[in-house]
């Protein structure tokens, strides 16, 4: 019924789980999750969420560096090596790659390279790229027009509309995270919506923002119909609504090519 489409499965906490992954998922399931897309950081997580996907049917994952790792290891993201492991069946997106200058300014032009590999490898793979921005939105947008990018997802989407309708306007997707349910983001909500509904995708980030009622505490998959709820009062649609629209969504977005 849900998506979660930006879930990091190697950063859960699974301490109410005994440790077992298997069990948050299956939680999830309960809550009305049909799949879920795990999301890289770092080297270490491609094997890791292949193994997981291998495991589950209704799991896939990206494959990707994120921006704030060490440049040295932003460097082993090349073209070849991403396409090389992101033509796996269950890798469905190249990814987490971007911007991100709230975290640090000190590595920027190695932050862009990173960024321009991540979408030439989705272009050869024709599979979406999955773009974080952080403090950093014009130079997220430039690279993303420069690239010539137009299949991907800015994800946990907390920009003004001028950003949305700049990705959108070169065809990607906006997912939005639990921030979207929090009080004090009333912005966000009029951003959303003015977002087109067949370009919306829904995300927990977990184990990161969570959203009401679980705000301030650890997020995890099973959330992600909050997410959808926050969304369908923004959108004046049923949560059944809302969950077939951002799963077709998904479908619409793996299915391009």
């Amino acid at each position: 019924m849900f998506v979660d489409t930006h879930c990091h499965l190697t950063m859960l906490d699974l301490e109410p789980y005994a440790g077992d992954l298997n069990l948050a998922l299956d939680a999830a399931r309960q809550a009305g999750v049909s799949r879920f897309m795990g999301i890289s950081v770092d080297m270490a997580d491609h094997a890791k969420l292949a193994k997981i996907a291998s495991e589950n049917s209704d799991v896939g994952y990206s494959v990707g560096v994120h921006p704030c790792e060490d440049p040295d290891v932003m460097a082993q993201a090349t073209v070849e090596y991403l396409v090389e492991k992101g033509r796996a069946e269950k890798a469905w997106a190249i990814g987490e790659t971007g911007l991100d200058y709230f975290h640090s300014t000190d590595f920027i032009a190695e932050q862009k390279q990173c960024f321009a590999r991540h979408i030439q490898a989705s272009q050869i793979l024709k599979k979406p790229v999955v773009v974080h921005t952080r403090s950093a939105k014009q130079d997220t947008v430039e690279i993303i027009r420069a690239e010539n990018s137009t299949h991907g997802i800015l994800h946990c989407f907390t920009e003004d509309w001028e950003t949305a309708k700049a990705v959108l306007d070169c065809g990607y997707y906006i997912s939005f995270s639990g921030i979207v349910s929090f009080k004090n983001a009333q912005d966000l909500r009029d951003v959303a919506k003015q977002v087109p509904l067949d370009r919306v995708l829904i995300e927990t980030d977990s184990p990161y923002l969570a959203p009401v009622p679980y705000r301030g505490k650890t997020n995890e998959p099973k959330y992600v119909p909050y997410v959808a709820k926050a969304l369908s009062d923004v959108y004046h649609k049923s949560l059944e609504e809302m969950a077939l629209i951002t799963s077709q969504n998904f479908d619409n977005l793996l299915k391009m090519k």
